[in-house]
């Protein structure tokens, strides 16, 4: 949504003083729609360029790929892979605490027939190591300029347990979440929620501490899936300036 908001305002600023009031607010329509097909456009590509990650054949009986929270992005990627065929993968999906999110992952690739394992978050590190996770592959919900990632709490210690572990940990986002802010040194700040979603009838006088995200340090990340290509997300502002040059 920033990045759609600087599309449409540096849009609008290029053409505001030959416009009418109603030509603004035609524009600021027809700027939305594009900037929604931009968006529709970059997962179909994401898509096809994740699912190359996911092999044809696999020398064991299953290609098991590890994921958390819930991701269109990655459901998009995995949904793909079985349109073309591979049918020998199955998922790990996490339950993803306190909202559950994970549950929605598993419905949508049970509802596409996909095998799927689901574990709860504390599960992550022996589910890894147990059934010899080939790959992880998990959303995001904004890139920083050092190819920092933020996305749902429980993210980093899957990308230590993939790091303890050896497995290829890859992060697939549009480049359209990237923050060109913080390369001006602004950094995400991150939410903390209702701690009621935690314990809605908790003991009084008790402090609960409920944040959504947390971040994902370039170190971890094997690469990010863009509609670009896959690259270490330490390029992502090279590859975002690029392709959405009237963003910045």
């Amino acid at each position: 949504m920033r990045n759609g908001l600087n599309y449409i305002t540096n849009r609008l600023k290029k053409k505001i003083d030959s416009l009418e009031k109603k030509e603004i607010l035609e524009l600021i329509a027809s700027c939305k729609d594009e900037y929604k097909l931009l968006m529709q456009k970059s997962k179909q590509k994401i898509a096809e360029i994740g699912a190359r990650r996911i092999p044809d054949v696999s020398t064991d009986d299953n290609f098991i790929i590890m994921t958390h929270c819930h991701s269109s992005i990655v459901n998009a990627i995995l949904l793909e892979a079985k349109r073309q065929g591979k049918d020998h993968f199955k998922v790990v999906a996490t339950e993803t605490q306190p909202r559950l999110q994970g549950r929605k992952t598993v419905r949508k690739l049970l509802d596409a027939g996909i095998e799927v394992i689901h574990v709860v978050d504390s599960a992550m590190r022996w589910v890894v190591n147990h059934y010899e996770v080939d790959l992880i592959i998990i959303g995001a919900d904004s890139i920083t300029s050092e190819g920092t990632i933020i996305n749902k709490i429980g993210s980093r210690l899957l990308a230590l347990v993939a790091h303890e572990e050896h497995v290829p940990f890859y992060v697939a986002s549009p480049l359209l979440k990237y923050n060109p802010q913080t390369s001006f040194g602004i950094l995400e700040k991150i939410e903390m929620r209702d701690p009621k979603e935690v314990w809605e009838d908790a003991p009084e006088g008790l402090t609960i501490l409920n944040p959504a995200f947390e971040t994902v340090s370039r170190r971890y990340i094997d690469g990010l899936i863009t509609e670009a290509g896959i690259f270490a997300s330490s390029h992502v502002h090279n590859y975002f300036a690029k392709l959405y040059p009237d963003m910045l």
